[in-house]
């Protein structure tokens, strides 16, 4: 069977690179499988759609946004519509099991179907004037040309916080999909195509972080780079465009953590870390990294814990009998390996996993086994940096005040969470934990799109995504003033 070749978007036309050359998108769980061949773009390709968007973005703006809010509609049904295949072709290229897939696209599916509506809302501010016969308002403007820069975990849902918000302010984007998961992001983009987007409005490039991505954030033209990945990337992002005077929205890294007070109800406890820590194999940036538990239940939650996670079934994420899938690549794989190595030589006690796994039909992809550290201390490597695989630490506290602290010892601050029945307690965690997001009795992941998104500390640089809040990124505030008493008023000033 021929491999299918895929191309750029740009200026409303499927083109190809003028490099002449692709790249090969992998499945996984089955390196064998080349899925399709995508576009190794270069600089000249990264202009030519950059100019689209400038020359598409006078006329995107000019749209009413009630109609820019209709367009996008459309792309929530034609989410609907495709959201099975979406979904498997998803699986197929990032390998997490059939069920998240189906999630990512549904996430998609809310935000865009939320988020459209706000052509109508866009809403701003009127307030009294200090002057007789004078008016006051805010309206909100597009910022320009965005440049939308995404990861590989969640390769629609997280596109759509960006694209969908951006489009509907009035902004023109292009788009830089991660390498390991060109082909959802190329099929997200046909959906727009499909849904009636003007050409220009929207411009997809696919390619390498340092032939794309880094000259896409240095781009003169560029107003504003909204970036998901790793907190030293952001870093990086966050320096180039403080140097260029543009604007920058990153959403980076966690060390996400659970709570498991004594007074919790440990059966659920136990599957929301199993959740936490072993959906989408542990990539995720909400992913339990670490569970934090009272010395007094300690030893009967690990056996617990212990005995459900020994039940998780590792292979291809298609499989309905699959829990677990690979992680995305050989590098990932390896990187976690190292950090098991690196817990065994702190001192944690490995009680389960650390080793790749290659038995079966699981030999020919990236799989690793769910691992489980005990007896971590909260200054281990493992403990403070972010692995992006199925490991989980597991540290004891004798407090609330003692789990919060090591909570809150680290450099991220995303998402937390408490399982406790002591309706205090809960809201002392939801006080005092440094992270942008707090769940009681429930998991670390599971976000919803009418709230923000985003953390603290080194997870972001203060912006959200998703909610009402993304409008705040992709748009700049005017201050009206309408004076209409007919003659020279002066605020501040006394005649």
């Amino acid at each position: 069977m021929a491999i299918k070749t895929y191309k750029n978007y740009i200026d409303g036309k499927w083109v190809v690179s003028s490099s002449g050359e692709t790249f090969d998108n992998i499945n996984p769980a089955n390196k064998k499988e080349i899925i399709g061949r995508f576009q190794k773009s270069n600089a000249d390709d990264l202009n030519k759609a950059v100019k689209s968007a400038v020359k598409a973005q006078e006329g995107w703006r000019n749209l009413p946004a009630p109609k820019r809010g209709e367009i996008l509609f459309r792309v929530g049904e034609l989410l609907t519509k495709y959201k099975e295949s979406l979904a498997e072709d998803m699986t197929r290229e990032m390998g997490k099991v059939l069920n998240e897939t189906r999630g990512d696209v549904q996430e998609a599916i809310d935000l865009t179907y939320y988020t459209a509506g706000e052509g109508r809302r866009m809403l701003g501010e009127t307030v009294p004037s200090e002057l007789n016969n004078k008016f006051c308002m805010t309206v909100r403007m597009p910022v320009g040309v965005v440049a939308a820069i995404t990861p590989w975990n969640f390769p629609i849902a997280i596109p759509s916080w960006k694209l969908i918000p951006a489009l509907v302010c009035g902004n023109t984007v292009v788009f830089k999909p991660a390498s390991d998961t060109p082909l959802s992001a190329y099929r997200f983009v046909k959906i727009f195509e499909e849904a009636g987007l003007p050409p220009g409005v929207l411009n997809f490039v696919t390619g390498s972080g340092s032939e794309v991505g880094e000259p896409l954030i240095e781009h003169h033209s560029i107003k504003l780079v909204s970036f998901t990945g790793s907190t030293d990337t952001g870093a990086q992002v966050a320096h180039k465009c403080a140097w260029n005077m543009k604007q920058y929205s990153l959403e980076m890294g966690g060390k996400n953590a659970i709570i498991v007070m004594d007074d919790a109800d440990l059966d659920p406890a136990v599957e929301g870390v199993v959740w936490g820590a072993f959906g989408t194999t542990g990539q995720r940036c909400t992913a339990c990294s670490r569970v934090i538990v009272h010395k007094k239940v300690i030893k009967k939650f690990i056996s617990r814990l212990l005995k459900r996670t020994k039940t998780l079934r590792l292979g291809d994420g298609l499989k309905n009998t699959t829990d677990v899938g690979p992680l995305i690549n050989e590098e990932q794989r390896q990187k976690v390996l190292g950090y098991c190595k690196v817990g065994v030589e702190e001192g944690a006690k490995l009680l389960l996993g650390g080793n790749i796994y290659n038995k079966g039909k699981c030999r020919s992809g990236f799989f690793f086994e769910p691992t489980l550290f005990a007896e971590v201390s909260p200054k281990m490597r493992i403990a403070q940096e972010e692995i992006f695989g199925p490991v989980l630490s597991i540290l004891e506290c004798k407090s609330l005040e003692r789990a919060v602290e090591i909570v809150n010892d680290s450099r991220f601050g995303l998402s937390s969470a408490i399982y406790t029945r002591d309706v205090n307690r809960a809201f002392k965690a939801i006080e005092k934990l440094d992270t942008g997001i707090t769940y009681i009795n429930s998991s670390t992941i599971g976000a919803e799109v009418q709230l923000p998104f985003g953390g603290t500390k080194g997870t972001g640089n203060g912006h959200r995504e998703a909610g009402t809040t993304a409008l705040e990124i992709f748009t700049e505030w005017k201050s009206v003033f309408v004076d209409y008493s007919g003659g020279l008023q002066k605020a501040q000033i006394e005649d």
